[in-house]
C-alpha cells in the first residue's frame, strides 16, 4: 500500500510545494520545524548517523535516546517510525542509490515487530534546497515515489525538504535546516548540531566518501555501534586534491558549494589525509578483518570494546 497524508493517498508526481498545498497540516509542520532554535545535541545518549548510514533503535534502548544527523545540503535526513512499538530509524539519504534504501529502511523497523501490531508507519523527510542542480528536487522526488511503492501503507507527516526547507540571501539559495535529531523516548524530532559525531568520524566519513553503500551501523539487541570491516580502492589522485585550495575543494567535492556549512573543507581535507594514511583499510584498521565494536559508557558516551574472540 501506498504513501498516505491524513489518510488519504497521496497523488505522485508532485513537487513538495504543491504536495504540502493541497495539504495545510503539512505546510504547517514544516513552517513550525523550521521556526524552531537550533538545539546543540551533546554526546550523552546520542547515536550520530552520518552519510549513506542507518541507525534504528527502540525506546528499550537503555544506551541510546536520540538519532541525530547534520550537514545534509543537498542530501535528506529520513525518520521512519513504527507508533506501535516506537522503533525508529534515521539515516542520511544523498541520493547514490533510493531505490535500494528505501527498502533497507522500511526492513530495518521491521525486524523489530510483528506487524500485527497496533499502530502505524510515520514517515518524515527534512532537507535540501533549491540547488542550482536540482539535486535536491531529483531527491525528493526519488524518496516520495519509493516510499509509495512499498506494501504496507506509510503516513508522511512531515515533508520539510527542498523548496520547503529554502532560504535565499543575495540571489544565493541554503537551506533552513541542516540537521535534525529525534527522541526515541518521547518521537519530538527538532531542529539540531552535534560538537561530536563520532566514534570513528574519519574513519565512516572515508567509507561515504569512497562510494560506500547505505549500511546499518548499530545493533540495538546488543546496544553496540559497530564499524566495519570495511574496504575502499585507494582515493584518486588524493595528493593532488590535497594540494588545492579551499575553493577548488569545494567546487569539485561539493555536490552545493555555496551552501555548504563552515567546516565542510576542513572536513573533507581530514578525510582525504585519512585515506592518503589508509589507501586500503582491511588489516590496518580491522585487525583480523574485524568490527570496531562501541558500547555506551555509564556516562553515556561511546567506549571502545574488545571484539569477540580477539
Amino acid at each position: 500500500m501506498p504513501l498516505l497524508v491524513e489518510g488519504r493517498r497521496v497523488r505522485l508526481p508532485q513537487s513538495a510545494g504543491d504536495l504540502v498545498r493541497a495539504h495545510p497540516l503539512l505546510e504547517e509542520r514544516a513552517r513550525l520545524l523550521r521556526g524552531q532554535s537550533v538545539q546543540q545535541v551533546g554526546p550523552q545518549g546520542l547515536l550520530y548517523v552520518q552519510q549513506r548510514e542507518l541507525a534504528v533503535t527502540s525506546p528499550k534502548d537503555g544506551s541510546i535516546s536520540i538519532l541525530g544527523s547534520d550537514d545534509a545540503t543537498t542530501c535528506h535526513i529520513v525518520v521512519l517510525r513504527h507508533t506501535g512499538n516506537g522503533a525508529t530509524c534515521l539515516t542520511h539519504c544523498d541520493g547514490t542509490d533510493t531505490k535500494a534504501e528505501v527498502p533497507l529502511i522500511m526492513n530495518s523497523i521491521k525486524s523489530f515487530s510483528d506487524h500485527t501490531q497496533c499502530g502505524r508507519l510515520e514517515v518524515h523527510l527534512v532537507g535540501g534546497f533549491s540547488d542550482d542542480r536540482q539535486l535536491s528536487q531529483k531527491l525528493t522526488h526519488q524518496l516520495l515515489s519509493e516510499f509509495d511503492r512499498q506494501e504496507d501503507d506509510i503516513h508522511l507527516v512531515t515533508l520539510c525538504v527542498t523548496e520547503l526547507n529554502d532560504r535565499e540571501e543575495n540571489e544565493n539559495h541554503f537551506p533552513v535546516i541542516y540537521g535534525i535529531a529525534v527522541n526515541i523516548k518521547t518521537s519530538e524530532i527538532y531542529r539540531a548540531s552535534f560538537q561530536d559525531r563520532g566514534p570513528e568520524e574519519e574513519l565512516r566519513a572515508a567509507r561515504a566518501l569512497t562510494g560506500g553503500p547505505m549500511i546499518s551501523i548499530y545493533d540495538a539487541k546488543t546496544e553496540q555501534l559497530r564499524i566495519g570491516p570495511y574496504s575502499w580502492m585507494p582515493f584518486p589522485h588524493v595528493d593532488f586534491w590535497l594540494q588545492q585550495d579551499d575553493k577548488q575543494i569545494l567546487e569539485n567535492l561539493s555536490t552545493s558549494p555555496l551552501a555548504e556549512p563552515p567546516h565542510f573543507v576542513e572536513h573533507i581535507r581530514s578525510t582525504l589525509m585519512f585515506l592518503k594514511k589508509y589507501p586500503s583499510p582491511a588489516n590496518m584498521l580491522f585487525p583480523g578483518n574485524k568490527a570496531l565494536l562501541y558500547k555506551k559508557n555509564e556516562d553515556g558516551l561511546w567506549e571502545k570494546i574488545s571484539s569477540p574472540g580477539s
